[in-house]
């Protein structure tokens, strides 16, 4: 299995734990405001059920946003090259390696590590676009990409 293949796998792994994680919590409320709504009534029982409300809406916000995240690692052809960054691309810089996907933070290959980013993200909209031999500037540091595939 190639890198790129390997950096797509763990970047879906990475969406698919947090799916599980939400989905986990989204029961768990479910399951606590079925206890709640059992209990007594009063100030205490219509502040818990707030809480859990709010708790679940919270939830829903990151369930949408890893939705989200997983519709974008659809869109990707891993066996796609190209020399030009782009949405899918391995890019190897003289400071770091980049895997323009999501933001699954850092991603160790054999001895390589990859930053897996979003597209979103300040520097990789200073690499979106970039060729092998181009310089890019960030935060006061320069460096230059030095492979895309």
């Amino acid at each position: 299995m190639n890198i790129k293949q390997q950096l797509y796998n763990l970047c879906s792994e990475f969406v698919e734990n947090r799916l599980q994680t939400i989905q986990k919590s989204i029961h768990e409320i479910q399951e606590s405001l079925t206890t709640e709504t059992k209990s007594s009534a009063g100030d205490k029982h219509e502040t818990g059920r707030a809480m859990l409300q709010l708790e679940r809406e919270k939830i829903g916000q990151q369930l949408v946003e890893t939705q989200r995240l997983k519709a974008i690692l659809s869109k990707i052809d891993i066996s796609k090259e190209s020399n030009i960054v782009s949405l899918g691309s391995m890019v190897y810089t003289s400071q770091n390696n980049y895997f323009i996907a999501v933001s699954a933070g850092a991603l160790k290959i054999d001895e390589d590590v990859f930053y897996a980013i979003s597209a979103n993200t300040p520097i990789a909209r200073l690499l979106l676009g970039k060729t092998v031999g181009e310089i890019v500037s960030f935060r006061e540091n320069t460096f230059e990409v030095s492979l895309v595939t």
